[in-house]
C-alpha cells in the first residue's frame, strides 16, 4: 500500500474529529484525566501534524486549507478550530497539574500488575513516567509555537486570556519534563562476573571470543566515552565512582521513572516542588528511545527558529543534548560491536538489567542505531546492515510472513505486548509493569526515518518497499466498528485468525500517535529531492550534448514559410532544452526524459524537412 501522507493523515483528523468533538468543543469522555501520556498523546495527533507541516496549519484560520477544514468540520468552521484546540490544551493543563501548581506526569492507567490478583494502587498510578515527560517535551513545544502564531490572529477577548494562562502552564510543565527527564537517566555500573556483567559480555562476544577478549575490547572502545560521562556530568547525575575503574561494565540510559536518590536539579522556574524518585538505577532500552524522540524535539529547527526555549530552559536542554549524544554513541557502539557480526543482527537482544529477551528490544536498540546514523554521516555498510535488520524483524514480528498455529508471536508482540517489569515500584504497593504493544508502529517509524537518511538507491528501495508493508499492516488494524472509527488499534482485523483479547480502552492513543507521526516524517521524506543516479546523469548529459547538436544544426536550416510555427517549435525545443540542463544535478531522470522527447521533436523536424524535399 503506497504510503500517502497528505490524503492518510486528513483521514485520522477526521476520525479524530468524529472521536473527541462533540459539536460544542473537545470531548475528553469517560477516560480523560486518568493518564498524562493517553491525554497528550491525543492531543499530538492533532498539534504535532498542525505545527509541523504547512499545508496543515490552523493556527492562521486565513491560510487553513479546505480539506483540511472538511477533516475537521466537527471540531468547528475556520474561526472555531484553533480556539477550541486552545482550549482542549488548557483543561489538559489544568488536569496534570497538582494542587500544590506542580505539573503531574502520572502513568494512570497505562500501569499494571505482575500479580494480576492485585491493584496498582492510588499513589502509584500518580507516579511520573518517562513516557510523560518525553510527551509533554513534544506537546509542549508544538503548543508554544501554535500560540506564537494564533495569538496574533485572534481578536476573542477571552481566548486571549485563555492563551496567556496556557503559555505560563506550559513553560512551566516543559521546564519540569525536561528537570524530570535529568533526574531519570541514570548511569548503571556493574562487575563482570555479575549476573548482568555476563549476559552484557556474552551478548557481545557472540559465543566467538572468551570473556577478557570482550573486556579488552570494551574497554578500548568506551575508553573515550567513559571519560566524557565522568567529566561532563552535571544536573541530576549521580556518578559512581566505580565508572572510573576500566574493568567494570556499565549503561547507560533512561529508568523508567526518576531514579530513587536522584538529586534535584537546581533551576529558578516555578515548577514547585521536586518529587522523590522511586526509580531503581537501572536503565530501559524502551524508556530510553522514548526519551530520546522527546529530546531531540529541544534542537529541532522550527524550535530554534521560533526561539521556543527561555534561558533557563536552554540551559537544562544543553545538559539533555549531553546526555541524548553519550547514550546514542554508547547504544551505537554496542549494537555495532565487534568487526564481524554485529550483536544487534543476533535477533532476540538480550536485556542485562530485566533478564529479558525479544524482538521488541532489537528494535529498540535498531532504533537508537537510526538516531545515531542521522547524527552522523551513516556509511554504506551500515545502512545496508541495518536495513537487513529492519527486514528480519518484520518477518520475525509476522507482518511480512504469516503466523503459524497458537503464534506466540502476535500475542507477544501485537496483542498483550512486552510487559516490562518496573524495579522500584514495589516500594510503594505491589511490582508493577508497563505492557507495550506498538512493535508494527515503532517498526514502521524507524524504517521511514532510515528512508528518510539513506541515499543509496538499492537501499533506499528496499525501505521504501518494506515501509509501504509495514503501513498496509497497519491500516489494517484500524477500528472498523464502535467508538473509535478510524482510529487504532485492531489487531484482530491484521490476524482474524488468532485469538484476541479485548482492550481495556476503546482507543490505543500510543499506537494513534505513532501512525500520525509517521506520516508527519513521511511528508518530509518526500519533501527531500530524490536520490541522484550517477548512471542517470551521465546518461542525461550525453543525450542534451547530443540534443544541443542537433538543436544548433535545425537551427541553420532555412525556415519554411509555415507562418512562423518552425521558429515556434523551435523556441519550445529550447527552453525545455535549456530546462533539462537546469535539472540534470538534482533530478537527472526528468532531464533524461525531457532531453529524449527534445530528440523525438529534433527527428520530427528532420523528417518533415525530408518529406518535402522529396515532394519538390
Amino acid at each position: 500500500m503506497q504510503i500517502k501522507p497528505r490524503r492518510h493523515l486528513l483521514d485520522i483528523w477526521q476520525a479524530l474529529a468524529r472521536h473527541s468533538f462533540d459539536g460544542r468543543g473537545w470531548d475528553w469522555g469517560e477516560w480523560s484525566g486518568q493518564s498524562s501520556v493517553a491525554d497528550a498523546e491525543r492531543l499530538l495527533c492533532l498539534l504535532y501534524p498542525a505545527t509541523e507541516i504547512a499545508a496543515f496549519r490552523v493556527d492562521d484560520p486565513d491560510t487553513t486549507q479546505e480539506d483540511v477544514q472538511q477533516a475537521l468540520k466537527r471540531a468547528g468552521g475556520r474561526l472555531e478550530i484553533p480556539a477550541n484546540l486552545v482550549t482542549a490544551t488548557a483543561e489538559f493543563m489544568r488536569m496534570h497539574t497538582g494542587e500544590d501548581k506542580r505539573p503531574t506526569f502520572a502513568g494512570g492507567y497505562y500501569f499494571g500488575t505482575q500479580d494480576k490478583t492485585k491493584e496498582v494502587t492510588e499513589e502509584q498510578r500518580q507516579i511520573g513516567v518517562v513516557d510523560s515527560f518525553s510527551m509533554s517535551i513534544t506537546l509542549c513545544l508544538a503548543t508554544l509555537g501554535f500560540l506564537k502564531i494564533y495569538e496574533t490572529r485572534t481578536r476573542r477577548s477571552d481566548i486571549k486570556e485563555t492563551i496567556t494562562e496556557l503559555r505560563q502552564a506550559t513553560s512551566n510543565r516543559l521546564t519540569a519534563a525536561m528537570v524530570s527527564l535529568l533526574r531519570s537517566f541514570v548511569v548503571d555500573v556493574f562487575d563482570t562476573d555479575s549476573s548482568q556483567g555476563r549476559t552484557l559480555l556474552e551478548l557481545l562476544g557472540q559465543g566467538r571470543q572468551s570473556q577478557r577478549q570482550v573486556l579488552h575490547k570494551f574497554q578500548s572502545r568506551f575508553r573515550p566515552l567513559r571519560a566524557a560521562i565522568v567529566e561532563s556530568m552535571s544536573l541530576g547525575v549521580d556518578v559512581e565512582v566505580g565508572l572510573k575503574d576500566e574493568n567494570q561494565l556499565f549503561e547507560c540510559g533512561w529508568a523508567w521513572s526518576m531514579v530513587k536518590g536522584a538529586p534535584e536539579v537546581v533551576t529558578e522556574e516555578p515548577i514547585g516542588p521536586q518529587p522523590e524518585g522511586i526509580a531503581d538505577q537501572v536503565p530501559h532500552l524502551y524508556f530510553t528511545v522514548v526519551a530520546l524522540d522527546g529530546i531531540q524535539d529541544l534542537f529541532s529547527d522550527r524550535t530554534l527558529t521560533l526561539g521556543l526555549l527561555n534561558t533557563e530552559q536552554q540551559k537544562l536542554a544543553e545538559a539533555l543534548r549531553l546526555r541524548w549524544e553519550l547514550t546514542q554513541q554508547y547504544w551505537s557502539g554496542i549494537a555495532r560491536f565487534g568487526d564481524d557480526r554485529w550483536p544487534l543482527e543476533d535477533i532476540p537482544w538480550r536485556t542485562t538489567g530485566q533478564k529479558l529477551e525479544s524482538e521488541y528490544f532489537s528494535l529498540s536498540v535498531a532504533a537508537i542505531l537510526v538516531h545515531d546514523l542521522m547524527r552522523r554521516r551513516a556509511t554504506d555498510d551500515d545502512l545496508t546492515r541495518t536495513v537487513s535488520v529492519m527486514e528480519r524483524l518484520a518477518e520475525r514480528g509476522r507482518i511480512t510472513s504469516r503466523m503459524v498455529r497458537d503464534d506466540p508471536v502476535v500475542h507477544n508482540l501485537h496483542n498483550v505486548g512486552v510487559a516490562l517489569p518496573l524495579q522500584g515500584s514495589e516500594r510503594i504497593g505491589p511490582p508493577l509493569q508497563w505492557s507495550i504493544n506498538d512493535f508494527s508502529a515503532q517498526l514502521l517509524k524507524r524504517t521511514i526515518q532510515l528512508c528518510t537518511l539513506s541515499r543509496n538507491l538499492a537501499s533506499h528501495d528496499r525501505l521504501l518497499r518494506l515501509a509501504e508493508e509495514v503501513f498496509d499492516h497497519m491500516w489494517r488494524r484500524r477500528i472498523r466498528d464502535g467508538e473509535g472509527v478510524g482510529l487504532w488499534d485492531s489487531v484482530h482485523h491484521a490476524y482474524p485468525e488468532a485469538e484476541i483479547h479485548k482492550r481495556r480502552v476503546p482507543v490505543s492513543w500510543s499506537i494513534t500517535e505513532r501512525v500520525t507521526e509517521v506520516m508527519v516524517q513521511a511528508h518530509e521524506m518526500y519533501r527531500q529531492p530524490p536520490i541522484r543516479s550517477v548512471e542517470l546523469t551521465e546518461l542525461a548529459t550525453a543525450l542534451i550534448s547530443e540534443a544541443a547538436h542537433l538543436l544548433g544544426n535545425e537551427q541553420m536550416e532555412p525556415a519554411p514559410s509555415d507562418d512562423g510555427r518552425h521558429g515556434l517549435q523551435l523556441r519550445n525545443i529550447e527552453v525545455k532544452l535549456r530546462r533539462a540542463r537546469s535539472l540534470i544535478d538534482e533530478q537527472p531522470g526528468t532531464a533524461y526524459a525531457l532531453t529524449l522527447d527534445v530528440l523525438g521533436q529534433l527527428d520530427a523536424l528532420v523528417r518533415a524537412r525530408e518529406a518535402a524535399d522529396r515532394g519538390v
